[in-house]
């Protein structure tokens, strides 16, 4: 499908969309842009950090990429994950918050004056990076740089995300290319994706730049209009099989715009693909790293089976919009809009095909973005995805628990992904996605509608304005 037809007011917000990814590069508008080391930082030992896991005195500030701090171990440890109750405060993000918003951002990480905040990682550059900054702010910073002996000590406990795996680093990603055998890697075949609308002719990101050997996925190849749901089981095993996908080989896609790499992860999972993993930052990361990419059109070879039937999990899907309504009745089924909240208030409907403007009646808002084109609720500075934890403490606000059954949605199913994704890594089971999003809930007069902010509710904080 069109990508333009798809969004609808997408190339109207194809700035914002911008920011989005891209986060501002102008120095003016960033906040003490690299922090000098020289700010001098008091340190704190590796027993003494060990005595103060768990006192409320104390606050841990893990600084490592996302990959560590979900799970992932890192070169030459024996253990992944982060000190329980650690916050995140990666050290990519300095020097891109906004000046301005600088203070408050920090105060909705968590991180409290009132406490001693000790700034941890292996890396003493990212240490000092993160504490200099806190200690400008007015900070109680202690720094420790030798997070390396508190993962050697197994008594100290690590904590990390289920399924962790899902999601994974540029390095992760050039180790699996050079032939190694990454953490988590199973497989004895891997495929890499980029994600977008459009055959690969007019695929203008792909065509731009892509990762070395990387493959095209055309997101047309797993659904069609005009409800825009997952396409019938068997076109889509089908479309699979021409990709060369079966059910036994890694698949990792990324996009520019991440939602779509997202979406296609569902699907796959939906139709039984045992290992799919999202590059995380996706390109935009990857070149950071500066590791190879090129612009030659890589055609994957079919292959004659999936080695299995599509769906192997049906479960994850809810594809009606009766269907949905019946499981709020007879189950007690959350419906969760991760729409924009001018989509959620009814004062847009978010795209120029979906002439109806409202919600289910019910639907809970979930957060999102500015517009159905941003999610920028759910991404870091860095474009990297948000901590999970941290969504999760927002929908616990808004009345979503991990005993709930859930269902996210949106207007026809990429932004729903990105959250369904984030309670995966988790391991909340009993939530999926409604495919059939507004979209279809709108085209069936007889289904309940809400108009307007329930009960007059102001628009909940992000926490996490950049």
């Amino acid at each position: 499908m069109n990508k333009k037809i798809k969004y609808g007011v997408l190339s109207t917000f194809l700035v914002a969309g911008l920011v989005l990814t891209g986060c501002s590069n102008k120095k003016a508008e960033s906040s003490n842009e690299e922090t000098k080391s020289n700010v001098k930082l008091e340190t704190i030992s590796t027993a003494d950090v060990e005595k103060n896991v768990g006192n409320d005195e104390y606050i841990f500030v893990d600084t490592r990429n996302d990959s560590y701090y979900n799970g992932f171990k890192q070169k030459d440890q024996s253990r992944g994950g982060h000190i329980e109750g650690a916050v995140q405060y990666t050290s990519d993000w300095v020097g891109k918050v906004k000046k301005e918003k600088l203070s408050k951002f920090v105060e909705d990480k968590g991180i409290k004056k009132d406490k001693k905040v000790v700034v941890y990682d292996t890396d003493k550059k990212n240490v000092d990076k993160v504490g200099g900054l806190l200690k400008e702010l007015g900070y109680n910073v202690l720094a420790y740089d030798k997070f390396d002996e508190y993962v050697k000590n197994d008594k100290n406990k690590l904590v990390k995300f289920e399924r962790y795996s899902q999601l994974v680093n540029s390095e992760w990603l050039k180790d699996l290319m050079d032939g190694n055998k990454p953490e988590s890697y199973e497989s004895s075949e891997y495929a890499i994706f980029e994600v977008s609308w459009g055959p690969v002719d007019q695929a203008k990101d792909y065509n731009k730049s892509h990762i070395k050997g990387a493959y095209h996925f055309n997101t047309d190849l797993i659904e069609n209009g005009p409800e825009w749901n997952l396409s019938k089981p068997e076109v889509i095993q089908k479309n699979l099989q021409d990709l060369g996908i079966t059910k036994d080989k890694t698949i990792v896609l990324y996009s520019n715009d991440q939602s779509a790499a997202y979406r296609v992860m569902f699907a796959l999972r939906w139709a039984g693909v045992e290992d799919v993993k999202v590059l995380n930052g996706g390109l935009q990361a990857w070149e950071s790293a500066k590791l190879p990419v090129e612009t030659k059109v890589n055609i994957p070879k079919k292959v004659d089976s999936f080695k299995a039937t599509v769906p192997m999990n049906p479960q994850f899907n809810i594809s009606t919009a009766k269907e949905a309504d019946a499981k709020m009745k007879s189950e007690g089924l959350k419906l969760i809009s991760v729409r924009s909240w001018d989509e959620y208030i009814g004062k847009t409907s978010g795209y120029d095909y979906i002439p109806e403007k409202g919600e289910p009646k019910g639907a809970i808002w979930g957060f999102a973005g500015s517009d159905a084109a941003n999610m920028q609720d759910y991404y870091d500075p860095d474009n990297t995805l948000r901590n999970p934890l941290e969504l999760a403490q927002l929908w616990e606000a808004q009345g979503i628990k991990k005993e709930d059954k859930g269902a996210f949605y949106c207007g026809t199913g990429w932004r729903a992904a990105i959250s369904w994704e984030m309670t995966q890594m988790m391991g909340w089971d009993n939530f999926v996605i409604y495919d059939g999003g507004w979209n279809l809930w709108q085209m069936d007069k007889s289904l309940p509608v809400q108009v307007g902010a329930p009960n007059n509710m102001k628009k909940p904080d992000s926490k996490n304005d950049f």
